[in-house]
């Protein structure tokens, strides 16, 4: 059975649980499209085809025909997070981007699983990691939805049932692909103009780059690794940086986080922050209101790059979402 499917952090996407994980297995092998016999390609792309219909059409009875059936009980959460991702993909049209073929049928049980897709002359290698992936013949399809307003993009896991002699969805991501009319390039070009002259925007632009660039966060490829690469550069980074202490008058805010944050389809990030441990919802708000103008005093070029900022109090080890502002709101 695949691992089961999981909401995504801020429950508006599902995403098949195929996380990075360490190579277990070379019992696995991939066939990129170009690469694939006619009968393969053209039966996984109107498989998509269909399930990605669905999606733009808000038919839930089709895309539940085509649920694997090892993933049944996920049903519901599937359902809430389509209809959470319609205006992604709203207007748009049906458009195949990339397809991969994955066989690892000769394992003989589930296991960490990376498939190594290179096209025929060897000089493009894009990796696809999975962890504890049964035995079976699966598929990895990115699609488009041309023409929407966000530019939305998918990417399903299909998998081979025997039973049905049919492809059947065992896993859905759906993304916008722009953030404030710009795409993932503009954002990768936006982070290295600002790598010098202000570190913290250009290392969240490059997070919104990727972000933009795929639809599913399993798949690596030379491109990427490249924009990784850059970001790495940057110095000195949030990374470094964190946890952060601010002062505020008499008192000292301590971020412990920071993040992409693109639960409103927008170019936000997320502060987590330690609460003195109020409760009282007024008293909360106005705390996480000081802790975002006291975040901005100390990195200023984050409000001219970026929509808004959330703010998660932690106390205790429990985190709770506070609210988002946009930043013309934030004093």
């Amino acid at each position: 059975m695949l691992p089961g499917m999981r909401m995504g952090w801020r429950g508006w996407t599902v995403t098949v649980a195929l996380l990075l994980a360490p190579w277990a297995s070379r019992a696995a092998t991939c066939t990129s499209q170009a690469e694939m016999g006619t009968l393969d390609r053209e039966a996984l792309a109107a498989a998509a085809g269909r399930m990605a219909n669905a999606v733009l059409g808000q038919n839930f009875a089709a895309l539940q025909a085509d649920l694997l059936p090892q993933e049944a009980s996920e049903w519901e959460g599937i359902r809430a997070a389509v209809e959470q991702a319609a205006p992604l993909v709203r207007g748009g049209q049906f458009q195949l981007r990339d397809v991969y073929l994955l066989d690892a049928s000769n394992q003989t049980a589930p296991a960490d699983t990376q498939f190594f897709c290179s096209n025929s002359s060897g000089s493009l290698t894009v990796t696809i990691t999975m962890s504890a992936l049964p035995p079976g013949r699966y598929a990895v399809v990115l699609a488009d939805a041309v023409g929407a307003p966000l530019a939305g993009q998918m990417g399903l896991v299909l998998a081979w049932d025997s039973a049905a002699t049919a492809w059947k969805l065992a896993g859905l991501t759906v993304r916008p692909g722009i953030f404030d009319g710009h795409d993932g390039v503009w954002y990768w070009v936006r982070g290295r103009e600002l790598a010098k002259v202000d570190p913290w925007s250009a290392w969240f632009s490059y997070d919104a780059a990727r972000y933009l660039l795929l639809p599913v966060d399993f798949l690596s490829s030379p491109n990427l690794e490249k924009l990784r690469q850059e970001q790495s550069l940057i110095a000195p980074s949030p990374q470094s940086a964190l946890p952060l202490s601010l002062p505020d008058g008499d008192r000292t805010w301590k971020i412990e986080a920071v993040v992409l944050d693109p639960s409103l389809h927008q170019p936000d990030l997320a502060v987590v922050y330690e609460s003195t441990g109020v409760t009282d919802p007024a008293a909360l708000r106005t705390e996480a209101t000081a802790v975002m103008s006291a975040f901005l005093k100390t990195q200023p070029g984050i409000r001219a790059n970026f929509h808004g900022l959330w703010a998660y109090a932690e106390k205790d080890g429990k985190r709770t979402p506070v609210m988002e502002l946009p930043m013309k709101e934030i004093p």
